[in-house]
């Protein structure tokens, strides 16, 4: 079985960066070259919409980064208004599919051209003004995935509000401290939306959180209706999404802000229990998210690009809306769950739309994995030209398994490593010219400047397991926590320094290592680390080690106190579809994870698991796994969870 993978000759050749264009734009000379690296930054915004120009490029007080200092622009021109004298005027900007709610009508297709979806912006964002909005307020906004939600990010941009978009999963209690923490001055809801062909009642969630003193900053609620079904309306605070724009003088001169201007907030988890607000710049944040979708999914005008992402998480920001959009791309919008109602529905939507690049988490394709590839193989797929993977690292087996089965053999993968607080894409391959390990991220995109070190700062040797660092700023970095500069300093910058000036340097809070080819690895967060009598094991690697078995679909482990060693393994297991747990296949794994890792890194506990519980954007929430491996029982905070009777199976299969 081959280890490397490299671009199909005919994808490099037509590829926007390869062999040759990449030596000859000077890429190769961007990381290692501090001149050339802010060159290329200076050229990469550049391809922006400026009002005015900035006279600096970069201020660096670390751990403070002002990027194009007295530059002036509004995020909408570059995302909608520009494409309005080209061809793609007429050019769809957003294809969206909705679920069917319990049957009572078809599925439903919206498309907005640019030109639309100008007119559409403009329109709200007057709306908003009416409401009082003004530059530099904050609008919270918490829909399900609609044009309205992209629609609703883009009209606060035109109007120089700061935005944060909630999950629309989210509890009342979460959606009410992320609106207290920033002073959201409105809220933007839909009446519900649909998931699994329920409904889900956003507008009574809203309700309840707005319920509480602390939220007293709000003043409107624009309700968006999507279901149909009957909600409260609270006279002079609540209004129609319709209502609030009929009457609204559409704001076609956008409201220009400086390149530091706070374009959104966007909240994300924090070891005290208390969510960060990961505030994000204007013209900075465009600058990566732009010239990273245009290098990595080597944008071509006839694409179709479906990141399956929610716009509630930074994914979707950057690779929904934002980067997408100031390149001219058509993006395809998804509304309900990846296997409703039947397991075949992201090929049957692939197929009827003829999408040709999908961008999507590990935790969907070993879904679809465990499913089935009878699922996959029943549909056209061969408008696919490029798979991309997001959220926490690939195993290989899954890797493999995207390539093969999913992208016919024929499809690059770009596997991506980025972070909330990094904006955009830090390190992937470049899909016409990077030779792919499976599992591997590969190398830091140019302008980027990652390193593996050890805790003193010194930089590790090949195939050395560190801690992953940004030596260097990038300008879709994240400014600071907001009100809160201290805990901004305290959480990414006072860790790790430079060994020989002192300087700070950016710590992800990530594992990894470059092999001996210079080929990155992430290895998972350093607090997703089981330490076995001196071992320090990386829980992705022995999660890799489990699913390479031909029977597991899925599998997560965390550590247990163990007073001899100091802690013990524990491996929760989800096998495939038609596979019988059993005690001869839990010996059968433990040898597994022995014969690739070594004996020292065996489970001392496997537990058969139905379904591992994730959040709402895919990830495992292994804190909680921790949790009921040492406790016995979940305590936590549950808000995140998307399937509460994945955990309640575990737990009632721990009391019985």
């Amino acid at each position: 079985m081959s280890d490397r993978y490299s671009p199909p000759p005919a994808f490099a050749a037509r590829a926007r960066i390869n062999a040759d264009t990449y030596s000859a734009l000077g890429l190769d000379r961007v990381s290692d070259d501090d001149a050339e690296r802010l060159a290329y930054w200076s050229h990469a915004a550049e391809a922006l919409t400026w009002r005015s120009h900035w006279h600096t490029l970069l201020d660096w007080q670390a751990p403070r980064a002002r990027w194009f200092v007295g530059g002036t622009l509004n995020a909408t021109e570059s995302c909608l208004d520009r494409h309005l004298s080209t061809w793609r005027r007429n050019k769809a900007a957003i294809i969206w599919e909705g679920e069917p709610l319990q049957g009572e009508r078809p599925t439903e297709v919206r498309t907005l051209t640019y030109q639309q979806l100008h007119d559409e912006v403009c329109r709200f964002a007057g709306a908003l003004q009416n409401l009082g909005v003004e530059t530099g307020d904050r609008v919270c906004i918490y829909l399900p995935l609609v044009p309205e939600a992209v629609i609703a990010m883009l009209a606060c941009a035109r109007l120089g509000a700061t935005h944060s978009v909630v999950f629309g999963g989210f509890s009342a209690e979460a959606l009410r401290d992320r609106i207290h923490d920033s002073a959201c001055k409105v809220v933007i809801t839909a009446d519900g939306g649909a998931r699994k062909g329920q409904i889900v009642r956003l507008k009574d969630t809203v309700d309840q959180a707005l319920s509480d003193q602390r939220t007293s900053s709000i003043r409107h609620v624009v309700v968006l209706k999507r279901t149909g079904h009957d909600v409260k309306m609270v006279p002079e605070r609540d209004l129609w999404w319709d209502e609030a724009t009929a009457n609204a003088k559409p704001l076609y001169q956008a409201v220009y802000v400086s390149a530091e201007h706070p374009l959104f907030i966007l909240y994300t988890s924090g070891t005290t229990g208390k969510p960060k607000g990961v505030v994000h710049s204007t013209g900075g944040y465009l600058t990566g998210v732009s010239r990273s979708y245009r290098f990595v999914f080597d944008h071509k005008d006839q694409d179709i690009f479906w990141c399956s992402a929610d716009v509630g998480w930074v994914t979707g920001h950057s690779y929904v809306a934002y980067g997408p959009l100031c390149n001219g791309a058509t993006i395809f919008l998804y509304e309900g769950a990846p296997t409703h109602p039947e397991p075949n529905r992201f090929w049957d939507m692939i197929e009827r739309h003829r999408i040709s690049i999908l961008y999507t988490a590990p935790t969907a394709i070993r879904t679809f994995m465990r499913l089935g590839d009878h699922h996959v193989r029943r549909h056209d797929l061969s408008s696919l030209r490029l798979l991309g993977s997001v959220g926490e690292p690939i195993n290989p087996e899954a890797w493999r398994w995207y390539h093969d089965v999913v992208g016919g053999g024929r499809c690059p993968i770009v596997d991506t490593w980025w972070q909330t607080e990094t904006g955009s894409i830090m390190a992937s391959p470049l899909p016409g010219l990077t030779t792919t390990k499976p599992g591997s991220c590969m190398k830091a995109l140019p302008g980027i400047d990652l390193c593996v070190v050890r805790a003193d700062g010194t930089a590790c040797d090949p195939s050395e397991q560190g801690l992953l660092v940004s030596r260097k700023p990038w300008p879709s970095m994240m400014q600071t926590v907001w009100g809160d500069d201290e805990r901004y300093r305290q959480a990414y910058w006072s860790q790790i320094k430079d060994p020989v000036t002192g300087q700070p340097w950016y710590f992800t809070g990530d594992g990894a290592r470059f092999d001996e080819d210079g080929a990155l690895w992430i290895a998972g967060r350093v607090d997703d680390v089981v330490n076995v009598a001196g071992h320090r094991l990386g829980t992705a690697e022995i999660e890799s080690a489990l699913v390479l078995h031909p029977a597991v679909a899925e599998a997560a482990v965390v550590g247990r106190p163990d007073e001899v060693r100091g802690q013990a393994v524990v491996a929760f297991v989800t096998l495939k579809a038609d596979q019988t747990p059993s005690d001869a296949l839990k010996a059968a794994l433990a040898k597994q994870v022995a014969s690739e890792i070594g004996s020292f890194a065996r489970p001392d506990e496997i537990r058969w698991a139905g379904a591992l519980p994730k959040t709402r954007s895919g990830k495992i929430m292994r804190r909680l796994l921790r949790e009921l491996a040492t406790k016995g029982r979940v305590d936590g905070d549950l808000t995140s969870l998307e399937d509460f009777g994945a955990i309640a199976a575990l737990q009632k299969d721990d009391e019985s």
